[in-house]
């Protein structure tokens, strides 16, 4: 299974940014899937790659999912980890809510 991770790029040249993980890991991303970038910017990288940019709300409630999700595995508790998710009611993906309000019984 791959994780997504956001990063902050530090710097960039062509395609390619050094970048810094919220745990202060830094590494190179390749940006050719998301384009050409400023420093600063959060991005998710899969495997080395860059698959979206995030604003640096998004970012931080995804670092704190897999700050939750270390914790967890360190025999810890999630916290406040999915604090987002927890204040609202669950929703279906907007394919399923359509059928779902016109009485479908399978997608």
């Amino acid at each position: 299974m791959c994780l997504g991770i956001p990063m902050r790029i530090l710097s960039v040249e062509g395609f390619s940014a050094v970048c810094e993980a919220a745990d202060g890991q830094t590494g190179s991303v390749d940006l050719s899937l998301v384009g050409p970038q400023e420093p600063e910017t959060w991005v998710l990288a899969f495997l080395g790659a860059a698959r979206e940019v995030l604003d640096p709300e998004n970012a931080a409630q995804i670092s704190r999912a897999l700050e939750g999700l270390q914790s967890l595995l360190n025999g810890g508790d999630l916290g406040d980890a999915f604090a987002d998710l927890e204040a609202r009611e669950p929703a279906l993906p907007p394919h399923l809510e359509a059928a779902r309000r016109v009485g479908a019984k399978t997608a």
